[in-house]
């Protein structure tokens, strides 16, 4: 794979705590005024500027963006984001309670993602997508990274075992508990060698950031007559994790009804298809099983698999939806389906039984789609089904910011 180092802009040591924050793309506005309340230097004011104007504008304005712009030139005025004296690469580390994930900050070349040797898994929205393209071309800047993975390489690992021994450029614990570590890397030839071995990148999360980046290229190379292909708007942000080393969480359901059917009835036409275990965990502990809550008690269920099946249709929750969630429920298609909501793993079973006791219906407490799966469906072309995985600990946006 083709990487490169950038030069790019890094908070100023002091205020990394401050700029850095949530993709924009987990919060909606009232909850990114709240985390950027008092805090002047925070991203958030440029991925989310639509909290420093009045609630009632459109949210795609061009007041929107345009303020982005403004706030983005800003931080930079005021000392936040410090341009880098070279190009450099980055070890970017985060920490959730025990777990550590160390990914490698760099730029990849657009040409590789419309090849396909990075590899997608999810459709995107066009308005999401026509949003992070138009905010990208008006900074000249991408401010959020694409999260990426790849097959473990040696030859990688061991440039991170040497390097994680040496002193951070920035070391912070967010509110959310989340450490995040980060090494500059001058040049970095060695790790863009090491990254030549690896044949495929695959997108694990960001897939709008990194369709918008391409268009962005597609746009800059139809005004830009002189073109060449190694101008920066070629290359987007990313951060590339090995695969050993990712966390991916379960996307629970709660459907809240049981479309007419009583209990009793619904738990024998689940009996019927998937089996039923009284008083399971409710947290499942291995692929093909799911925790149904159901009336105030856990039941485990076997889905039935086809191991002739493509590898999206192997999918638990592909399996689930397939034989539980359409025929029974009713629930044809979760995208858009308002009788269905999906609960983040993060926050755990217990807010599954809390909704179902408060609202009715029943949940389901999935095992989480692994990484070798996620690899699968994106090496045979398919796309995920909904909300099949969820990344936890998220990259913090603004450590790292690519410009062009």
């Amino acid at each position: 794979m083709r990487i490169r180092a950038f030069q790019g802009l890094v908070p100023a040591p002091a205020l990394a705590p401050e700029v850095a924050c949530v993709p924009y793309d987990v919060v909606d506005a009232a909850e990114a005024a709240a985390l950027a309340a008092g805090k002047p230097h925070s991203l958030l004011h440029v991925d989310r500027a639509e909290i420093d104007l009045p609630p009632e504008t459109d949210h795609y304005s061009a007041e929107v963006y345009a303020k982005a712009r403004e706030n983005f030139l800003q931080l930079q005025r005021a000392g936040a984001l410090v341009r880098e004296s070279e190009p450099c690469l980055y070890l970017y580390q985060q920490q959730m309670g025990a777990h550590c994930q160390r990914g490698v900050v760099a730029v990849c070349h657009v040409e590789d993602y419309d090849a396909d040797l990075i590899k997608k898994h999810e459709k995107t929205r066009k308005d999401k997508e026509d949003d992070r393209t138009r905010l990208i071309d008006t900074l000249s800047a991408g401010t959020g990274p694409v999260f990426l993975t790849y097959r473990d390489e040696p030859a990688v690992n061991a440039l991170v075992a040497r390097l994680v021994q040496t002193a951070p450029q920035h070391d912070f614990t967010a509110p959310d508990g989340i450490r995040h570590t980060s090494w500059r890397i001058p040049g970095g030839a060695e790790w863009v060698a090491a990254f030549g071995r690896v044949p495929h990148l695959y997108i694990a999360d960001g897939h709008h950031r990194a369709a918008s980046a391409a268009r962005v290229a597609r746009l800059r190379r139809e005004r830009n007559p002189q073109h060449t292909g190694a101008e920066d708007y070629n290359w987007f942000l990313c951060v590339i994790f090995p695969a050993s080393e990712l966390k991916i969480l379960p996307y629970n359901r709660h459907v809240f009804d049981l479309n007419g059917r009583a209990p009793a009835a619904f738990l024998e036409q689940v009996r019927a298809t998937f089996g039923l275990t009284e008083n399971a965990a409710p947290t499942p502990t291995a692929v093909g099983q799911v925790s149904m809550y159901l009336g105030g008690k856990w039941y485990g269920l076997r889905c039935p698999m086809d191991p002739k099946a493509d590898p999206v249709s192997r999918l638990d929750v592909s399996v689930l939806q397939d034989k539980l969630l359409a025929p029974l429920l009713g629930i044809d298609d979760p995208r858009t389906n308002k009788r269905i909501d999906f609960v983040g793993g993060i926050r755990g079973t217990g807010e599954l039984v809390k909704r179902v006791d408060a609202r009715g219906g029943v949940a389901f407490s999935m095992y989480p789609t692994t990484v070798a799966q996620l690899m699968e469906i994106a090496d045979a072309g398919q796309i995920m089904p909904p909300k099949s995985t969820w990344f936890e600990p998220k990259l913090r946006s603004g450590l790292f910011v690519h410009t062009f």
